[in-house]
């Protein structure tokens, strides 16, 4: 082989390899661009730019390095025992709620940590690691774990802020314990009936 041939083989193969490294940049800008990053958030790309004072360049990064960091991560699925067992505790909670408000936020708050490291999200020791995990896979709704997190740690929370708060965690609740695929009777609880007078 002449060194003509040898040199433009070397060209090509470089070519090749810089088309390639193009590629796949421009597939990783695709997959956490701002447009891309704001469907797959939704109300959670909201709240991280208002957190960053309309910096949606700050958001973006922040979000991308969420994504980056936990994107991967599969959901272990929940056996039926277990997702029976955990239904459980939710209607318990939600029973206690008008008796004892406090506690059965409280009670709601450890749960749902519970049931995120049973799915596989990182423990609830670290919530601020597992609520960016949980935001990652579950953004529609991982605004019920928060505000019940903050209800339950709150040192005097307003009742119609732990009822808030409950409602909303419900949907997170249904949503991780997979409620969409393994559908169960409607709990008829007093906090769901606190929920119709409160619509």
């Amino acid at each position: 082989m002449s060194t003509g041939v040898f040199i433009v083989l070397i060209v090509i193969v470089v070519a090749a390899l810089a088309v390639g490294a193009v590629t796949l940049n421009r597939r990783a800008a695709g997959t956490h661009g701002p447009r891309n990053l704001k469907r797959r958030f939704g109300p959670e790309y909201e709240r991280a730019v208002s957190r960053h004072d309309g910096d949606t360049k700050a958001a973006d990064h922040e979000l991308a390095e969420r994504v980056q960091r936990h994107g991967d991560l599969r959901e272990r699925p929940l056996d039926p025992a277990e997702r029976e067992r955990f239904a459980a505790r939710w209607a318990a909670a939600q029973e206690h709620f008008v008796e004892s408000p406090q506690q059965a936020v409280a009670d709601a708050d450890l749960l749902l940590a519970e049931l995120a490291g049973a799915r596989g999200f990182p423990d609830g020791g670290q919530y601020e690691d597992q609520l960016d995990a949980l935001s990652v896979h579950h953004a529609q709704h991982v605004h019920g774990y928060r505000r019940v997190h903050h209800a339950a740690h709150e040192n005097q929370p307003d009742t119609e802020e732990m009822r808030t708060a409950m409602i909303e965690a419900r949907a997170f609740f249904d949503d991780l314990v997979g409620q969409r695929e393994h559908p169960r009777p409607k709990s008829k609880s007093r906090l769901n009936k606190l929920q119709l007078k409160g619509s």
